[in-house]
């Protein structure tokens, strides 16, 4: 069995990256084996390359990455992961890989910025969480607001086109439907300007949502990796900045139509629970209804079990509605017909368009490294340069 030779110490690196413990780890690399792997046989200085590609499907760095002599530091500029100790949500293996690949990407581009020659400056002031959530939201509305527009997907994409101009780039990242291991988290923000989301493709309210409360903690300059979750937005026990970008997102999003809920006495059985008043406002603003029901808890207008209702109502219509694309699903496969699709792209923030384009006229970067960082085609590549 062929066997190469490692440096162990890259390996350990991504255990505490990831912060995954020897026992973990093991278990996650032997899965499907009749004998599990055991620290002799990876944690020595050759190993099976077999057992390397397992490891690889884990980390998906690349067998290079192990063999490379080059011992790497535990610095908080390399990840967020040694900034900061603790994250509002408990990360899975999937969570820990889409965080550690933007972190890369992130110092990918600040080291080619800097030999092209230009650097990327905050254009936003930063915020004290202290500070009046309502007012500030106001305020940064009037500059990062774009007008309303019905399209879920073209208002994400005008805001991220927003955010560009005042230097906060914002990337998407899709998964797939068979991906193993999926993240379990809506959104994260890393310093000094890189906002990250994850592709909701039954909701683009709730990334839109997502995007104004990372923004929120671009403002307050917190780094955070977040998994929203609209019942846990109406808990007064919130960790105060959670409490602060929850609240900025919906002042953001809501506008004038804020002045509305705070106008609502009381959402019960005797006036619909307010349901024309929440669509409206819904389809105004791109708050989702349970988004909105759920400010109405948080601000004791609804009563919990009237609350329970409502929620109930929305996921019996949303497993109803998955259940007929199921069923359809399953009725086209029965016939024959072929199921076509592909992975959505995500969406192109401008900045990093103009950053790929700046290091390709400076000379730092050729033809086929302008496609690897746009993630596109060969003969797309004119539409870029």
């Amino acid at each position: 069995m062929l066997k190469v030779e490692q440096n162990i110490s890259r390996l350990k690196y991504l255990l505490d990256l990831y912060r995954i413990t020897v026992e973990e780890f093991l278990a996650k690399i032997s899965e499907g084996l009749k004998r599990p792997l055991t620290e002799s046989d990876v944690f020595s200085e050759e190993i099976k390359v077999s057992h390397l590609k397992r490891i690889d499907k884990l980390f998906n760095k690349g067998l290079h990455f192990y063999l490379d002599p080059n011992d790497l530091h535990k610095t908080e500029d390399a990840s967020v992961f040694f900034r900061k100790a603790h994250f509002n949500s408990d990360l899975n293996i999937g969570a820990k890989k889409v965080v550690d690949h933007f972190e890369e990407v992130k110092i990918s581009l600040s080291a080619i910025s800097k030999l092209a020659g230009f650097e990327i400056k905050r254009e936003l002031p930063v915020f004290d969480v202290k500070e009046d959530v309502r007012d500030v939201a106001t305020e940064i509305r009037s500059l990062l607001y774009t007008g309303f527009e019905s399209e879920l997907k073209d208002f994400l994409r005008s805001l991220i086109v927003r955010f560009a101009e005042y230097n906060v780039m914002v990337f998407e990242f899709v998964e797939t439907w068979n991906q193993k291991d999926k993240a379990n988290i809506d959104g994260f923000f890393l310093r000094p300007n890189v906002i990250v989301l994850k592709r909701q493709q039954q909701s683009f309210r709730r990334e839109i949502f997502t995007l104004i409360h990372e923004l929120g903690h671009f403002l307050l300059d917190d780094e955070e990796i977040d998994e929203l979750n609209y019942q846990s937005m109406a808990n007064k026990n919130l960790p105060v900045v959670e409490r602060w970008c929850n609240d900025f997102s919906f002042y953001f999003l809501a506008g004038d139509y804020a002045s509305v809920i705070d106008s609502i006495e009381m959402a019960n059985s005797t006036n619909d629970y307010c349901f024309d008043i929440i669509g409206e406002i819904s389809n105004k603003t791109h708050l989702s209804k349970i988004a909105l029901f759920t400010r109405l808890l948080f601000k004791d207008k609804i009563s919990q079990p009237d609350y329970n209702k409502v929620k109930a109502d929305f996921d019996q219509k949303f497993n109803e509605q998955q259940r007929e694309l199921q069923r359809i699903k399953m009725l086209r496969k029965e016939q024959g017909i072929e199921q076509k699709g592909s992975t959505p792209k995500p969406i192109l923030s401008p900045l990093l368009i103009s950053t790929i384009q700046s290091a390709f006229y400076e000379g730092v970067l050729n033809e086929y490294e302008v496609c690897k960082h746009l993630n596109i085609r060969p003969e797309r590549l004119e539409k870029y340069i």
